[in-house]
């Protein structure tokens, strides 16, 4: 029997390879993607002017990007964005009409909470594609909806804000079809695979650190490309050694354990030279050990 409603993923036409450019931009869902994928090497920029929930947002901290020449990406190079939209909720400021990304704690009098249609979010999906594309051609793209529900909305409201922007995805990628946007189902993965609280923290609407690992694995099936994978599979007991935190970090011992793990390290490096300097991850003399040890 089976007791699980497995999410059929197709693979991907393009691959992921190890330690590419990426950018993830979006909710905080966004953030924790896109730290794990700087765990494993790859080279991230991940909300670099703060959590995006909505795609006016998403678009603003790509314009900002281009403008100020921060993206993550070089020409004639292929790289990845990620961009997880949390809402389609939007806060305007009444003194100028602009949708603004951060209310900055400004009191709630100032702002009108307007929800936007399926047609304008898919507007400035395309808009942010095409920004991108028009600069870095060799740029793909994946978008995703983040599992975490809006408890504010109520949850059916919640509800209606995410089918909201699955049905703008979907009319996205039928008017830009030539560049091929992808959509990841984060969203289903939560809902449907991980359908138990255990999967979620405290507050039950956010994701645990193991279902991000599991979505992370999920991703990896349908994007990563071999080379990917085994860059992965080497890495991480690497990874691992080096985050263990000992008793005695002065000892001898310890000192031949980082030695020892360093020379793998290096030795990775040299096959993959875009994964970077490792010296930087040793822990300080002194760190803490880890709860357990």
């Amino acid at each position: 029997m089976d007791f699980r409603t497995p999410i059929d993923i197709p693979q991907s036409p393009w691959t992921i390879a190890p330690c590419e450019r990426m950018l993830f931009v979006g909710s905080c869902f966004a953030d924790n993607m896109g730290q794990r994928f700087s765990r494993e090497r790859f080279r991230t920029v991940v909300n670099p002017y703060g959590v995006m929930y909505n795609p006016v947002s998403i678009r603003h901290t790509v314009e900002r990007l281009l403008h100020e020449g921060r993206m993550p990406f070089t020409e004639g190079e292929t790289g990845t964005c990620v961009f997880t939209l949390g809402t389609n909720h939007v806060y305007v400021l009444k003194a100028t009409g602009e949708i603004v990304d951060n209310c900055q704690k400004r009191p709630q009098r100032l702002f009108d909470e307007q929800v936007l249609t399926v047609e304008q979010c898919a507007t400035h999906l395309t808009q942010t594609m095409k920004l991108i594309h028009s600069r870095y051609p060799r740029v793909r793209f994946i978008f995703t909806v983040s599992p975490i529900r809006y408890r504010k909305y109520g949850y059916h409201g919640s509800q209606l804000s995410k089918a909201t922007l699955l049905l703008a995805i979907e009319k996205m990628q039928q008017e830009l079809s030539a560049l091929a946007p992808a959509y990841f189902p984060s969203y289903e993965i939560v809902l449907d695979e991980l359908r138990d609280y255990r999967f979620y923290g405290e507050d039950m609407l956010h994701p645990t650190p193991q279902a991000i690992d599991y979505i992370f694995e999920r991703f990896g099936e349908a994007y990563f490309s071999p080379q990917a994978q085994t860059f992965l599979r080497e890495w991480r007991p690497i990874r691992e050694a080096l985050a263990h935190r000992p008793f005695h970090p002065e000892s001898e011992e310890h000192a031949r354990f980082i030695s020892k793990t360093l020379e793998k390290a290096r030795a990775l490096q040299v096959r993959f030279p875009e994964m970077g300097s490792v010296e930087r991850l040793i822990p300080p003399v002194g760190a803490q050990p880890q709860k357990g040890e």
